[in-house]
């Protein structure tokens, strides 16, 4: 695993903040328009076949590649908010979390956790850390209710994979994304994740309503 000590790496040179917060602020704009659109579709057919009263297969095909279409634009959003998340909203974090208590002295990107005779395979989207504690960060553009069951599931690994290499920190996790339902937001929170948001020209840490969960 490569850790990067964040206060010794430079900007990347060509993009300037404004530039690359202007990208984000568009990506989050068009997400959120295509997940209201997508929204809309499925209402309104559901209303449809209700008030004939029977279902079309041809109607119920047009609507699934619809919705596929959708989904594979918001895809290629995602995958342009996870570039930009590692050169803006990551190497921010350390500073965001000492803001509510942590001291976090080392950010590492891309981390693997692999262990093959337990087989299991986990990419991290980013790790911060000191001598007692760690916080995962998973970086999702559209977050929702099973991307937070999952990555419980995927906590309890990380503390495997922690306990199987001598690793007795205390693990915290935080999800990073551009839009989410009120719901679901609140179910995170609810659940003892720290959620990073955009807000205003800045990002913003939210503390779990709960204890914080930790592994």
């Amino acid at each position: 695993m490569e850790s990067t000590n964040v206060q010794s790496r430079e900007p990347s040179r060509g993009v300037t903040f404004e530039d690359a917060w202007a990208f984000m602020q568009e990506t989050f704009r068009q997400l959120k328009e295509m997940g209201a659109e997508t929204d809309r579709r499925m209402a309104e057919t559901a209303q449809q076949i209700k008030e004939m009263g029977v279902k079309t297969d041809q109607r119920m095909a047009e609507t699934a590649q619809q919705i596929k279409e959708t989904q594979r634009i918001v895809g290629g959003l995602g995958n342009r908010f996870g570039d930009i998340a590692e050169q803006l909203l990551i190497p921010a974090l350390q500073g965001k979390f000492m803001d509510i208590g942590f001291s976090f002295d080392e950010i590492a990107r891309n981390v693997v956790r692999k262990n093959e005779s337990h087989d299991f395979f986990i990419e991290l989207d980013a790790l911060l850390k000191n001598d007692k504690q760690a916080m995962v960060v998973e970086v999702k553009a559209k977050l929702d209710k099973t991307d937070i069951d999952e990555q419980i599931g995927r906590m309890e690994k990380v503390r495997q994979y922690a306990n199987l290499h001598g690793d007795s920190r205390q693990y915290y996790c935080a999800i990073a994304t551009m839009t989410a339902k009120e719901a679901v937001i609140a179910y995170a929170l609810s659940m003892g994740f720290y959620l990073i948001m955009p807000s205003g020209e800045d990002v913003k840490v939210t503390k779990p309503t709960s204890e914080p969960r930790v592994w």
